[in-house]
């Protein structure tokens, strides 16, 4: 259910109430370790993914990061090479070891059965996170420098390779199974900064976590990439592709799964919608991808306001009770 596969639960909204702030709950290994599996106790998923958020990372490395109710995450912006140079990233390790802690404390607590995913944010998406200082519709100051000033563009994402990778390593040594990579304003790029961008500096963290932890399974997410997710699994190396609800499904049989397993892709608006939309998008992904490797999942996070029985309806759509 992506990574945000609590927030819709009545007992994630109560805990959740008893903390300050969201990001005091990821800093709280005991509380995001409840957190993260919550969606196991009642629904027996496959796998749990860990409690967290990607701006972890630039707050690891000593830029504000808040987050306000209804508003989204808030950032002191990066105005330029001075802002970048006063990063910390010899610090983000320490300051990211509670969260090391919530996946050795979620993988004790597991089945041994069930997967353990941790994950990152792709250098790209948290990158346009911490120029704008928030989410913009079309992520315009991120793209603004990268066009205009690449150099000092390329200094952040190098510092955000090394971050994210380090990062990932540590999970994976802390207990979790796979690691994903979210990037999810992969989409609203060109061509030419979608291999610059997106791939180049994935393919640089798949492989420094394997230089690390050869054998490490890596899922990566380029949200809005569509066709280019072929050049993107061939470029990066992942071991399988999250796809998001806008991808045809024959392509993704045809061009994607012949390369990686496929993860995705149910609109999490039909979801919300419940009743037929729910088994009709399931029959129709069930239909085209069952075939080759395959996860079932959603094509992006799932909406806080989602009923709980209409997960329920989709897991038994799924699992064919």
């Amino acid at each position: 259910m992506m990574r945000q596969a609590g927030r819709y639960l009545r007992e994630y909204r109560e805990l959740r109430s008893q903390y300050p702030s969201f990001l005091d709950l990821c800093y709280m290994p005991e509380a995001a370790a409840e957190v993260t599996l919550q969606p196991i106790r009642r629904f027996g998923f496959d796998a749990a993914i860990l409690f967290s958020d990607i701006l972890v990372v630039p707050d690891a490395l000593g830029q504000t990061v808040k987050f306000s109710k209804g508003e989204g995450p808030q950032l002191d912006p990066l105005g330029g090479q001075g802002d970048i140079d006063a990063l910390r990233p010899e610090q983000v390790l320490e300051h990211l070891q509670p969260v090391f802690e919530t996946v050795e404390r979620v993988r004790g607590a597991l089945p041994k059965e069930t997967t353990l995913l941790g994950f990152c944010g792709a250098p790209w998406t948290v990158a346009t996170y911490m120029i704008a200082g928030q989410t913009t519709p079309d992520q315009r100051p991120a793209r603004m420098m990268a066009y205009s000033d690449p150099e000092t563009f390329q200094k952040l994402v190098d510092i955000l390779v090394d971050a994210s990778a380090d990062y990932l390593v540590r999970q994976v040594k802390a207990g979790a199974d796979a690691v994903q990579i979210f990037d999810t304003w992969a989409g609203i790029l060109d061509e030419d900064g979608f291999r610059r961008w997106a791939i180049e500096p994935t393919r640089r963290i798949v492989e420094k976590v394997r230089s690390e932890i050869p054998g490490t399974r890596i899922i990566g997410f380029p949200r809005g990439a569509g066709a280019r997710a072929v050049s993107y699994i061939e470029g990066t190396g992942i071991d399988a592709v999250g796809i998001d609800w806008m991808m045809p499904l024959e392509f993704a049989r045809d061009a994607l799964q012949p390369r990686a397993t496929v993860q995705g892709n149910l609109d999490p608006i039909a979801l919300l919608a419940g009743g037929r939309a729910i088994d009709a998008g399931v029959d129709r992904i069930l239909d085209a991808l069952s075939g080759g490797p395959f996860i079932f999942n959603l094509g992006h996070g799932i909406l806080p306001e989602t009923p709980v029985e209409n997960v329920e309806r989709m897991l038994m759509r799924v699992r064919g009770n």
